[in-house]
C-alpha cells in the first residue's frame, strides 16, 4: 500500500521546523486542526460564545459521530472530555468497589491508572493484582483466564504502554472478560489514532482515548467510548446540570447517554479541533496509518540495534513507539542533544510504568515515537546524530 508521505508533511506546517519523533507526547497537527481552532476561536470572540456555541450544535454533533466511527461505536456511546485521563477516571470512580474485590491490570499499566486503583484499594479494600506477562512479553491471556473468578469485578488494561512499543491483545482479553462477565475497561491513549480499533472487536465495556497524542489534535481534548451495557450500570461520581437533569426540587435524572460523563463547560474550538483531527486520520484510514507507523518503527529499531543501542521494545505486535539506551549516557542527556540537533524525543522514567519498570530492571530511556509524516531520512538523521 502506498503512503502519500509528501501530501503529509505538506499539511504538516511543523515537519519544516523539526523533526518530530515524540508523537507519542503530543503530535504535531495538520494544519487543518490548527485552522479550526482559530478560526472558531476568532468567531466566537466577534459573536460571543454562548452564540457562537449555538451556531455550531450541527457541527458539535458531528464530532460525536466522528469519533463513534473511528473507534466502531455509535454517537450515544461517546463523551467528549478533556483528555484521557479524565476519560478514563469517569468509569473507574464509577465503579462500585468493595473489600475483597479484584482489579486485574497489566503489567505495563501507566502510573495515572495504578495510582487510582491503589487509591480505591486503599479506600475500600479491594485488591490489585498484576496480570503477567506471556514469552513476548505482552499480557499472557492464561494467566488472565486462571486469575478470573467471581471476586474479579474490573479488568483494566492500557492498550499501548507508555514505556514500548507493546500492543497488548486486547481483542483476547476482551472475548476472556465477556465470557466472565466482568466489564473491561481500555486505556486507549497510545493507541488510538495509529491502531485501527473496533470496540465490537474489541469487546470493551469502555475504551478511553486523547486527542494530542497519535490522533493529531488539540492538548485539552478526548473523548470516552462505553458501551449501554455498562454506563446504564453506572452513576458518575460527579454529576452537572449537563449530565444529568433537575426534575424537581429532591429529584434528578442521568442523562442515558455517554454524556452523563461529561460537564457542561468545554473548550469548543479545540473540541472542533479534535473533530478536524479525527475526521483526517479517518480520511487518510486507519489500517493504511497503521502499516506505515508500524513499519517506520521497524525501521528505527533495527538501525538503532545497529548502530549499538539497546532497544526494549517488547510483544508479539508492535507499534509507533520505540524505546532505547545507550550504554553510559543517561537518557536525558540523549534527549537533550538530540533536541539541540532540532529532534524531538521524550524520556519513559520508572515512575510511569513501576510494575514495567521493576520486573524488567529497566535504565530510563529515550523515547522516539514515529508518526506516518516521518520519514527514513529523519530516522537516519537521528540515528547518526545519536
Amino acid at each position: 500500500m502506498t503512503f502519500d508521505v509528501d501530501r503529509a508533511r505538506r499539511d504538516t506546517p511543523g515537519c519544516a521546523e523539526v523533526v518530530h519523533f515524540n508523537n507519542a507526547g503530543s503530535a504535531l497537527p495538520p494544519a487543518v486542526v490548527t485552522d479550526t481552532v482559530v478560526e472558531y476561536l476568532r468567531h466566537e470572540a466577534l459573536t460571543g460564545g454562548y452564540e457562537a456555541a449555538a451556531e455550531a450544535a450541527d457541527r458539535l454533533d458531528a464530532v460525536y459521530a466522528s469519533a463513534a466511527r473511528l473507534v466502531g461505536g455509535e454517537p450515544d456511546d461517546i463523551a467528549l472530555t478533556d483528555n484521557a485521563t479524565r476519560s478514563w477516571q469517569a468509569v473507574f470512580y464509577a465503579l462500585p468497589f468493595t473489600a475483597g474485590d479484584r482489579i486485574l491490570t497489566s503489567r505495563a499499566e501507566y502510573a495515572s491508572n495504578a495510582i487510582a486503583y491503589l487509591q480505591v484499594a486503599k479506600r475500600t479494600g479491594a485488591v490489585v493484582e498484576v496480570v503477567g506477562d506471556d514469552e513476548t512479553g505482552q499480557l499472557d491471556v492464561d494467566d488472565l483466564k486462571r486469575r478470573v473468578d467471581g471476586d474479579v469485578k474490573l479488568i483494566a488494561v492500557s492498550h499501548v504502554p507508555t514505556q514500548g512499543g507493546l500492543v497488548n491483545p486486547a481483542e483476547e482479553i476482551g472475548a476472556v472478560a465477556e465470557a466472565a462477565g466482568i466489564p473491561f475497561l481500555l486505556d486507549a491513549c497510545q493507541s488510538a489514532g495509529q491502531v485501527d480499533l473496533d470496540v465490537s472487536r474489541l469487546k470493551c465495556d469502555a475504551l478511553s482515548t486523547t486527542g494530542r497524542k497519535y490522533l493529531r489534535g488539540p492538548r485539552g481534548t478526548g473523548f470516552l467510548y462505553v458501551h449501554p451495557r455498562l454506563r446504564e450500570r453506572l452513576e458518575p461520581t460527579m454529576l452537572d446540570l449537563h449530565s444529568a437533569s433537575w426534575e424537581s426540587p429532591t429529584e434528578y435524572v442521568v442523562d442515558p447517554t455517554a454524556k452523563r460523563f461529561e460537564v457542561w463547560e468545554r473548550d469548543f474550538a479545540a473540541v472542533f479541533g479534535l473533530g478536524a483531527a479525527i475526521d483526517y486520520a479517518l480520511e487518510w484510514g486507519l489500517p493504511a496509518i497503521e502499516e506505515r507507523v508500524a513499519a517506520l518503527a521497524a525501521t528505527l529499531r533495527g538501525r538503532l540495534t545497529d548502530a549499538g543501542a539497546r532497544v526494549h521494545d517488547v510483544g508479539a505486535r508492535q507499534c509507533g513507539i520505540v524505546t532505547f539506551s545507550v550504554e553510559g549516557t543517561p537518557a536525558t542527556e540523549i534527549k537533550t542533544r538530540l533536541a539541540e540537533a532540532g529532534i524531538n524525543t521524550s524520556v519513559s522514567s520508572r515512575t510511569s510504568a513501576q510494575y514495567d519498570f521493576t520486573a524488567r530492571d529497566l535504565p530510563d530511556m529515550v523515547r522516539a515515537s514515529v508518526h506516518y509524516y516521518n520519514t527514513e531520512d529523519e530516522i537516519d538523521l537521528l540515528v547518526s546524530k545519536l
